[in-house]
């Protein structure tokens, strides 16, 4: 099965909400972090519901923010959602399907790029960053944001329950990658998720979880890996 088919799918039966909702929990410190200044243009690769282009949009004053999904229908979707939206902001955002190793913008044209839970889908993630780094300005940046990888080995499971294949990377073959394709690594880090509930340990095991210490692992200490790329 294609990525578009699977996230069809995933639309059509209104999962991308349900990833919003469980993305969110760090992706909103990601997106604090990204020094997007108001009127500057970005791009949220692999945008799902569209909740990271309207946040860049929203909170940042961003002017212009793309939200790029190999899924029609995910596209379709995050478009509904921002038309659907009461109140106006600054900005813009507007919603488009493309192929991430084969990015639709001009060389030097896009300030700052997103990505959340949907890098690792790339079918050629290198060619993806050399993309990126292709259409970010100089002194661009590239918050890019996983729970899939390798030292979070509660994850590794997550491929046996999708039929895309997915790229799974340390920390350490984020860092070379993202330099190969000359992004200069600002910053990498692991951002926690506190709004999970874990519960105490009496309640341990569960159905998911062998121990509360495999489970505070998870999201408090492993979180989400991010890695900061800085076009040259």
């Amino acid at each position: 099965m294609s990525v578009r088919e699977e996230f069809d799918d995933w639309a059509a039966d209104g999962r991308d909400k349900g990833m919003e909702d469980r993305h969110w929990h760090t992706a909103k410190y990601v997106l604090a972090r990204m020094p997007v200044e108001a009127g500057e243009t970005v791009l949220d690769l692999g945008t799902g519901s569209g909740y990271a282009a309207r946040a860049l949009r929203d909170t940042k004053a961003a002017g212009r923010a793309y939200g790029l999904d190999g899924s029609p229908e995910m596209a379709r979707n995050a478009q509904g959602y921002t038309e659907n939206e009461s109140g106006e902001s600054e900005g813009d955002a507007g919603f488009l399907v493309g192929d991430f190793d084969h990015l639709p913008f001009e060389d030097d044209s896009v300030d700052h790029v997103f990505t959340m839970e949907a890098f690792y889908y790339a079918n050629d993630p290198h060619q993806t960053l050399r993309e990126v780094a292709r259409v970010l300005r100089p002194g661009g940046t590239f918050f890019c944001a996983v729970n899939y990888y390798e030292e979070n080995v509660a994850s590794h499971e997550w491929q046996d329950n999708i039929d895309v294949e997915m790229t799974r990377w340390s920390a350490a073959e984020y860092r070379e990658a993202f330099r190969e394709a000359g992004l200069h690594v600002a910053e990498q880090d692991n951002v926690p998720d506190r709004d999970i509930e874990i519960p105490d340990e009496s309640e341990f095991p569960t159905d998911d979880w062998d121990s509360r210490a495999e489970m505070v692992e998870r999201y408090r200490e492993l979180g989400t890996l991010l890695t900061v790329g800085v076009a040259r």
